[in-house]
């Protein structure tokens, strides 16, 4: 069994995904990842961690990564469950920069982008989630952190997909965190605005009282912190870091 603590990410070849794998590394975790492109073996070299090739849509894909990690640390700590922008508006799968007054119309929406959507906001969750609770219910321990957005707070036009769908997101991590707290297992969102790999118009750069986008590092910073015992009486929460630009209170 392993004697640093064991992570687990998925989708973590690029972006997002991999700036908080170098977080884990940089902290001291032993790494496991998944990823569809060899850009995630290129960093399984360099963090000295173990790759995966797999989609976090297919539940056997999922099953590989944790047996993986299983087989070679006998334990799994932390579980990223990460996960790209998809499709359904003005998103960033088929538009350079985000406004949030503009988007398809909401009827126009396919179902196909709904259940795509579905597939990869909540399913992937729902499935790692009924895989590794056995695992870290038996270790009396746990943390699992889910990428939302800053979309769950404030729908838009813009994102009609991801935005409900992140929102259902919410609502199981709260409910999985009720339930497991117990068994000493934490789930928690964290929910990133704009972001440097993400274009960012003047305008929106205006609406963000920090007036930048956000760097991959300060996500990797805060996704390392919700994933360890320094944040263990933080569970069921959907962590903003947006450098304020969402006006709820």
């Amino acid at each position: 069994m392993s004697d640093k603590r064991v992570a687990v990410i998925a989708a973590c070849g690029k972006g997002l995904g991999e700036a908080i794998a170098r977080a884990l590394h940089a902290h001291g975790h032993s790494l496991v990842m998944m990823g569809r492109s060899e850009g995630v073996e290129d960093l399984a070299k360099e963090l000295d961690g173990i790759a995966v090739r797999g989609d976090v849509g297919e539940t056997a894909d999922l099953q590989s990564l944790i047996d993986t990690a299983m087989k070679a640390h006998g334990r799994i700590d932390a579980v990223m469950n990460n996960t790209g922008h998809v499709r359904g508006g003005n998103t960033a799968a088929t538009a350079p920069v985000y406004d949030p007054e503009t988007g398809g119309d909401l009827l126009e929406v396919s179902d196909e982008d709904w259940m795509g959507g579905l597939n990869y906001i909540l399913l992937n969750v729902v499935r790692m989630a009924r895989i590794v609770t056995p695992i870290m219910e038996k270790q009396g321990s746990g943390a699992i952190l889910n990428m939302s957005s800053f979309a769950h707070r404030e729908p838009a036009p813009a994102f009609p997909v991801g935005a409900c769908l992140r929102m259902a997101l919410g609502g199981f991590t709260k409910m999985y965190a009720d339930k497991y707290a117990r068994a000493g297992i934490r789930m928690n969102c964290i929910l990133p605005g704009f972001i440097e790999n993400y274009p960012m118009s003047d305008e929106i750069r205006r609406r963000v009282p920090l007036g930048r986008s956000g760097k991959l590092e300060e996500v990797g910073e805060t996704a390392n912190f919700l994933l360890t015992d320094a944040a263990g009486y933080i569970t069921g929460q959907s962590i903003l870091v947006d450098g304020g630009m969402n006006r709820g209170v």
